[in-house]
């Protein structure tokens, strides 16, 4: 009789793939985490408890069938583990990487309920795929068919990516539109290298281009293309342009030479990594080399935005946020990481201006904080300590506050296209249908600034929609 390959989570304990020291991992921008062995990886597949209600799917965005791919992984089947993984998630080797598990699918593990540790769901996931890469497993889309429909998609991130995948499987015709030289969104150009190592999402680009999705890159619409041509020149529209818009503090001297945004400090370090010539990082405008830094926020941009510095050789880092650690949006995870990795942060503490000398940040002044009386959420709102203000020095201060959406019927000169008073655009739950004829929106430019994971989610619904609305099939004409 073959032996039982799971319920082991009372005999195995909860094992992480090996995380390369921190002293050594400050040197470079490669991921922290080592692979999983394949004997490794069957060892904590097989600590699931193969639950009648696997709340690991439930609470996945994408209702990944987790509990199946971990026992075939368990059972060594890691093919057969990466089509179900594949049948769900269109990019699951991303989502292995950067998808905070420890409030999504493991920190809702049954067996981590019940004391004995969550299963190491995301670790098992990006072995698996990565798996199927090294073994060829992973080909380029072949439609069946392919459909004379065609749909245009503004935005090369995760939902706009997603969306393209789906349709083009379906055989319609996909050309992707982006501002950006490099599809991915803040896949390529947000997260650092050792959250998402950049082969990881470039090999995924390409394998879209080979599966027949079009890429105009390098095209801003609004200037380059009208947001009008574009429906005329395709069936379908999808507004998939994330939010990029920062936010801002309005104190003294907020506009002093040495505030920089976030987006634009991990831009300027992803593009160096990619060898591009970085006028702003060569300058020292936006490099931590040498600098004191301060970091303002507590959310996973901020902690992308503190270990980035600590890479690039800052003399020190640190981190403010308004609330204490248990009340930060950002992942627990990344805060353990960085705090490995030298950043010091400074909790209850908020910005109320900025020092100056010759017209450049010298410094940030701090006001303390303390938790009062819960909101309507049942969070509890920060207080201001008087009398326990101090300045906090810094070289560069780096706003890391979130994003916002940028005014799209403006910019496109589509007063028509209906947004909510936080300037997302509106648009029908799952399916993503805007209230203007043949055009959908996806993602963050819907939901606001959120997880990759339901980008992916947003991408895949709406097309599905789209080809629930699609006329017929009919053949394309010979060229």
């Amino acid at each position: 009789m073959a032996k039982q390959p799971m319920l082991k989570f009372v005999t195995v304990e909860r094992d992480m793939p090996e995380k390369r020291a921190a002293e050594q991992r400050r040197e470079d921008f490669n991921e922290i985490y080592a692979e999983f062995a394949q004997s490794k990886a069957k060892e904590q597949s097989g600590r699931c408890s193969q639950c009648g209600v696997p709340y690991c799917q439930t609470h996945c965005p994408l209702h990944n069938n987790i509990p199946d791919w971990l026992r075939l992984t368990a059972e060594g089947r890691l093919k057969e583990a990466y089509e179900i993984s594949q049948a769900t998630n269109t990019f699951p080797e991303i989502c292995g990487r950067i998808c905070p598990q420890d409030r999504l699918c493991e920190g809702n593990c049954v067996i981590e309920q019940s004391g004995h540790g969550t299963v190491t769901i995301g670790a098992v996931e990006k072995y698996i795929t990565d798996t199927a890469w090294e073994e060829g497993w992973v080909l380029p889309i072949k439609p069946a068919q392919e459909r004379a429909e065609s749909v245009g998609i503004i935005g090369a991130g995760p939902g706009g990516l997603a969306a393209a995948d789906v349709l083009r499987r379906a055989g319609v015709q996909v050309t992707v539109y982006d501002r950006y030289d490099r599809a991915g969104g803040l896949m390529t150009y947000g997260i650092p290298g050792f959250k998402l190592e950049k082969d990881v999402v470039m090999r995924r680009n390409d394998q879209l281009a080979q599966g027949g999705v079009t890429f105009e890159l390098n095209c801003n619409v609004g200037e380059d293309i009208s947001f009008a041509d574009l429906r005329t020149k395709h069936d379908a529209i999808i507004i998939a342009t994330g939010v990029y818009k920062s936010r801002d503090l309005t104190v003294p001297n907020s506009t002093s030479k040495g505030v920089v945004r976030a987006i634009d400090f991990l831009t300027a370090s992803n593009r160096k990594s990619f060898g591009d010539a970085v006028p702003e990082f060569d300058s020292g405008a936006l490099n931590a080399q040498g600098k004191r830094i301060v970091v303002i926020g507590g959310g996973d941009t901020a902690m992308d935005c503190v270990r980035t510095s600590i890479r690039q050789g800052a003399t020190s880092v640190k981190c403010l946020y308004r609330r204490d650690r248990v009340n930060m949006p950002g992942s627990q995870r990344e805060v353990q990481n960085a705090e490995e990795e030298g950043v010091v942060f400074e909790w209850l503490s908020a910005p109320k201006g900025f020092t100056e000398d010759g017209g450049k940040v010298s410094g940030v002044m701090v006001q303390k904080m303390r938790l009062g009386a819960a909101d309507a959420t049942g969070r509890q709102s920060p207080e201001i300590i008087e009398g326990a203000d101090y300045v906090e020095d810094a070289d560069i201060v780096i706003m890391a506050l979130g994003f916002e959406p940028e005014a799209l019927p403006t910019l496109w000169d589509q007063p028509e296209l209906e947004v909510t008073r936080w300037g997302t655009v509106m648009a029908e739950f799952t399916s993503g249908k805007t209230a203007m004829n043949g055009v959908y929106a996806v993602g963050d430019i819907v939901r606001g600034a959120s997880l990759v994971v339901w980008a992916i989610r947003d991408g895949r619904d709406c097309a599905n929609a789209i080809l629930n609305e699609l006329a017929t099939p009919k053949q394309v004409a010979a060229e």
